[in-house]
């Protein structure tokens, strides 16, 4: 029995140190897991060759490069300061370019743009939830100057929505179109790490319920039905704190990542623009 015990012991504490350096690697490495900038370096796709580099300057001196898209086609007897100018966000392993390139193909007639996130190649700095709030008004002030945008929807995916989401309370929008959006940071954590005490850990912090209450923007939500990453749950206290939703549409049989390559995905972004524009 006092073998027996001794060797519970040390079970124990095993398990125990085990579990600690667990936590403790996922705490030094969560901005690793939350913005995997490795995933997405270098691999910007052919641009059109009316493609427009865009670069703004943020407040602390760190570079933001961005991609603008003219319309395919124009928009008889649009005026400059008449222009709809769509402004994507992507998930956390998009890249810019081709956030870019997808969103132009869908919105052939809107002037295009995407920024690269900080700390993702080729723009400047380290990433955080904190910082890619706050570049969001940047960007936006710099779009409206470079691009002269009558009208400017939000497009945010995934972590990209939150983003979405907080420019829409800080700046004026048309509309927003939000795909796969999530509650919190907090609370994705909590979902898929419940044996990590993420309240205390977690140094990340995004509410896209926050940014939503309360705002009159238009807004549009597309989310997935087999999502794992973000799952329905997660995005139902989304769906509650949109106070003008014009467009709530669910993708049968969908998946997180292999959504965007569906047709009924692609007329419901469409659908979502014409019930915004």
């Amino acid at each position: 029995m006092r073998d027996t015990g001794r060797w519970l012991f040390k079970l124990v504490r095993i398990l125990a140190v085990a579990y600690i350096a667990t936590v403790a690697l996922m705490f030094a490495l969560q901005t690793q897991l939350l913005f995997p900038t490795y995933m997405v370096s270098g691999s910007e796709p052919l641009m059109p060759a009316s493609a427009i580099r865009l670069e703004v300057a943020a407040p602390d001196g760190e570079r933001l490069r961005g991609i603008h898209l003219p319309p395919a086609r124009e928009r008889a007897g649009e005026r400059a300061g008449e222009r709809l100018v769509v402004l994507g966000f992507g998930g956390n392993a998009w890249n810019a370019g081709s956030l870019a390139v997808y969103l132009h193909r869908l919105f052939p007639d809107a002037e295009v743009v995407a920024f690269h996130y900080r700390g993702y190649e080729p723009s400047s700095g380290s990433p955080s939830a904190a910082a890619l709030l706050g570049d969001t008004p940047v960007v936006y002030d710099h779009v409206l100057e470079t691009v002269g945008a009558g009208r400017v929807v939000a497009v945010g995916i995934s972590i990209g929505a939150s983003i979405a989401a907080e420019l829409a309370a800080q700046r004026p929008l048309a509309g927003l179109i939000l795909v796969s959006p999530f509650d919190s940071l907090e609370a994705m954590a909590r979902d898929h790490y419940p044996w990590v005490p993420v309240r205390w850990l977690l140094r990340h912090h995004m509410s896209t319920v926050e940014s939503l209450r309360g705002l009159a923007t238009p807004t549009a939500l597309i989310t997935a039905e087999r999502d794992t990453i973000v799952p329905p749950r997660r995005t139902e206290a989304v769906r509650r704190a949109i106070s003008s939703l014009v467009l709530d549409r669910t993708i049968k049989s969908a998946g997180h990542n292999d959504l965007f390559g569906r047709p009924d995905f692609r007329e419901a972004m469409t659908e979502a623009l014409a019930r915004i524009d």
